[in-house]
């Protein structure tokens, strides 16, 4: 058998062939890319609203606290929740309320934490014995639940005539303590 010959009987089989590489080569540019190892997923958002507020009530169905913002985004990769200018408002029929507001923030996965970031200021409201106070910083950890906040960072603390510096604050609301952690001053205007 001469190789003519042999190709003769081969030649029916080369058009199949060329379709299965074709088919082959289909198939591999519609298929996803594979996802690298080191690749970190993506940090997109699942969820947004925008100017909203969400109030939790105490156990007598008065509002307890109010949590609000002008744009929220819940990311499910790390199930964080960013806030646009978050104004939070802790109220109590035993105490002053207290108002927060910053630039920016962050809800914690399970929302017990809310972390605070850029020009932050704190109002705690006049009372019948105290006056009203106002604290700025620019970090300021919230825990709705303990009625408490805290920061690393510097704090300035405006009450009345009296201005205080410090770097370092634990305000625990309930306990009506203001505990300042390193370096304060404090300057005293007289009447």
């Amino acid at each position: 058998m001469t190789f003519a010959s042999r190709a003769r009987y081969w030649l029916p089989l080369l058009p199949l062939l060329g379709l299965l590489g074709v088919t082959y080569w289909l198939d591999q540019q519609v298929r996803p890319e594979a996802a690298k190892a080191d690749e970190a997923p993506r940090h997109d958002p699942d969820g947004v609203m925008e100017n909203f507020s969400a109030v939790k009530m105490d156990e007598q169905g008065a509002p307890r606290f109010i949590m609000a913002a002008a744009k929220m985004r819940h990311y499910p990769d790390d199930d964080s929740t960013t806030l646009d200018a978050p104004r939070l408002t802790s109220l109590s029929s035993e105490r002053p309320a207290i108002h927060v507001v910053a630039r920016r923030g962050v809800l914690s996965g399970k929302g017990d934490e809310i972390f605070l970031h850029d020009d932050v200021e704190v109002l705690r409201e006049a009372s019948a014995t105290r006056g009203e106070l106002t604290l700025q910083t620019d970090y300021l950890r919230v825990v709705p639940e303990r009625d408490w906040a805290d920061t690393d960072r510097a704090v300035t603390i405006l009450d009345g005539r009296n201005t205080i510096h410090a770097v370092g604050l634990e305000m625990d609301s309930r306990a009506r303590t203001l505990k300042l952690l390193s370096q304060v001053r404090s300057v005293h205007e007289p009447r």
